[in-house]
């Protein structure tokens, strides 16, 4: 049985929410973090020292960091696939993987946190500096996907899972940004995927 601890509004349990409904999984979710507390019990600390969310626990094997466990439930259940077998076509998903993580999804957290999670947490200048820079990274994305439906290529792949939440985030803060038609098409796509639709679509909070 997998258990998911984490809660719904987390840019990196909607990745693991994703991916275990993408697959078809069975699992439970457990609401952890920030109100639904959880993380702060000595429980929760053996299984992740680091005490954020998501933890994933498989028949006893516990896994902590998000673009990880889409990595270990794609690489156990969608081998050939999602996750791809030959090292080269690995090796790109994983550097979109590592790009949303380390790099995009961190210019625009500025953005998230003081507009979305915690209204005047950061200032004007932060704010519109954290746009400028997102900017930047989403001009990377779109000119990526000019020829090709995902990240990768043609398929769907554990890539996408990280880049297109993070790009549906991204086109969901409430700012003006410049057209990004590439991105704007490739989010609409993922989002007619009924497992992408299920996890993604809910108000930024």
């Amino acid at each position: 049985m997998i258990t998911l601890w984490g809660r719904k509004n987390s840019i990196n349990v909607q990745k693991a929410l994703w991916c275990l409904e993408e697959l078809g999984l069975a699992y439970e979710r457990i609401d952890a973090g920030r109100g639904y507390g959880v993380t702060d019990t000595a429980e929760y600390g053996r299984r992740n020292p680091n005490r954020l969310v998501p933890t994933l626990e498989d028949d006893g094997f516990v896994l902590w960091e998000s673009n990880a466990i889409v990595r270990y439930l794609c690489a156990k259940h969608s081998a050939g696939t999602l996750w791809a077998t030959d090292p080269r076509a690995r090796a790109e998903a994983d550097r979109w993987m590592d790009w949303q993580a380390t790099a995009f999804t961190p210019a625009f957290g500025p953005i998230f946190h003081g507009l979305v999670r915690t209204p005047g947490s950061r200032s004007r200048e932060e704010i519109d500096a954290a746009i400028a820079q997102s900017e930047t990274y989403a001009a990377i994305l779109d000119a990526q996907l000019a020829d090709r439906s995902y990240v990768t290529g043609d398929r769907f792949t554990m890539g996408d899972i990280p880049a297109g939440a993070a790009a549906f985030r991204w086109l969901n803060l409430p700012i003006d940004r410049q057209p990004r038609p590439n991105v704007e098409r490739y989010v609409a796509d993922l989002l007619s995927r009924p497992a992408a639709e299920r996890v993604l679509i809910l108000p930024l909070t």
